[in-house]
């Protein structure tokens, strides 16, 4: 009898380790694939791989992060794939002026984008899925006015940015490393962080508290309007040309599926900044795998409706908890 309830008491319940699973299971599956490329995958253990993989994933990782901050106040972005269309659109337009005055016009176009966001769902009450699901329709029907068709985007430090790197590290992957910490800093080290999770766990008490609830939620979509723009501009320095009828399409999701696999609650009040560039690089890497086994790419998207629902699940059971 007392060695059955020692055992008991050295072995872990089941809700202890389904949480485990919940806050630390991307790293494990992200280890795991990592290990099945290494030993199954040619040519995956190699510097050129990596950074290949390093600047596939570094736009998605950029909107995940402003995803992130969206979701964490209890709310959506569906426009940020939108938004990257409208960036490659300016960005093309306002090129020959030079490249920092292109990107200056991106940001402002996301930043806009943004303001719309937040104000109808700050101001209007109007849901976050709902309005920048009109924003997602209405951006990219800008982006596609201001440039209907493909255009090739020809210049140096456009070129130097997409491709070119610093000790063997693409600039874009720096770029979007330096963003994750700047976002991660600022949700848990920044009093707009602490009011940014109040929100999301209950607005109502936030409003009662004196919070700022308005000018916060505007602030967050801003910052998701100008992460997508500056992913937007990032891929378009790396396609060396501008597509809005393409670049962003389904981001919105991708973004999603990074942010919620990585741990933050759909029911906001939470955000995990590492769990996200874990979650991001797991969806790179499981396409990446997908494809270098010459699998069709309708098993691609399976493989990521899979994870999907996955994450769902876990942040179904999370709200449980």
């Amino acid at each position: 009898m007392t060695e059955l309830a020692l055992d008991n008491r050295t072995l872990p319940d089941r809700s202890t380790v389904v949480g485990w699973l919940q806050n630390y299971g991307v790293y494990l599956g992200l280890a795991v694939l990592l290990l099945f490329n290494v030993f199954f995958t040619d040519h995956f253990v190699s510097g050129e791989n990596f950074r290949t993989q390093a600047v596939q994933v570094s736009p998605v990782l950029i909107v995940a992060l402003g995803m992130a901050l969206a979701i964490g106040t209890e709310g959506i972005d569906l426009s940020v794939g939108a938004v990257m269309a409208l960036a490659t659109s300016v960005t093309s337009l306002y090129l020959g002026y030079g490249p920092w005055f292109a990107l200056v016009a991106a940001l402002v176009g996301g930043a806009v984008i943004g303001l719309a966001n937040g104000s109808l769902i700050a101001f209007i009450g109007v849901q976050p899925i709902v309005a920048t699901l009109a924003l997602m329709v209405g951006g990219r029907g800008i982006a596609l006015v201001l440039l209907p068709q493909l255009k090739d985007v020809r210049d140096p430090a456009m070129a130097t940015l997409g491709s070119g790197s610093v000790v063997g590290i693409p600039y874009l992957a720096l770029i979007a490393a330096a963003l994750a910490l700047v976002v991660g800093f600022v949700v848990r080290r920044t009093t707009f962080g602490r009011r940014l999770l109040a929100i999301g766990d209950s607005r109502p008490a936030a409003q009662l508290a004196g919070l700022p609830v308005h000018r916060v939620l505007i602030t967050v979509y801003v910052c998701s309007g100008v992460l997508a723009a500056v992913a937007g501009f990032l891929a378009t320095a790396r396609l060396q040309a501008s597509d809005p009828s393409s670049l962003g399409n389904l981001m919105e999701l991708s973004a999603i599926t990074a942010v919620v696999v990585g741990g933050t609650p759909l029911t906001g009040g939470r955000v995990r900044i590492g769990g996200t560039v874990a979650g991001a690089v797991l969806i790179q890497l499981l396409t990446a795998t997908l494809i270098k086994h010459d699998l069709p790419s309708s098993w691609t998207q399976i493989a990521q409706a899979v994870v999907i629902v996955l994450a769902v699940y876990a942040a179904r059971e999370r709200g449980k908890r």
